[in-house]
């Protein structure tokens, strides 16, 4: 059984930076694509970005350019760096399989506000 524990959101001012860990139980080494996701007040979650197990990435048009996601498998750890924050990116963040297929984390909050 996988599960997840994301941490390193906080409160930052517009065009600052935070980097997000997302530390799994159980080895992720196995599950070939992992992504951050996020959920804003009264709106739906939504992918963010994702890596596949050969290093290759994908990211939501919204995050091209600021953010960068990486994963160490031997700490079984996934990581979100985000630069450039705007008051939009304001959201739980919660990381899970590219596919959702894990239970959900508590997720960490990020807000973004001057």
């Amino acid at each position: 059984q996988v599960q997840f524990v994301e941490s390193g959101g906080g409160l930052v001012q517009p065009g600052g930076s935070l980097r997000l860990s997302c530390a799994a139980t159980g080895s992720i080494f196995s599950i070939s694509s992992m992504g951050w996701f996020r959920q804003a007040p009264g709106k739906q979650r939504n992918f963010v970005a994702a890596i596949l197990s050969g290093g290759s990435t994908d990211y939501a048009d919204s995050v091209k350019g600021r953010f960068t996601v990486s994963r160490d498998s031997a700490k079984n750890t996934l990581y979100l760096q985000m630069n450039s924050l705007k008051p939009e990116d304001t959201a739980i963040y919660y990381c899970n399989s590219r596919l959702g297929s894990y239970k959900w984390g508590q997720g960490t909050q990020v807000t973004v506000s001057s």
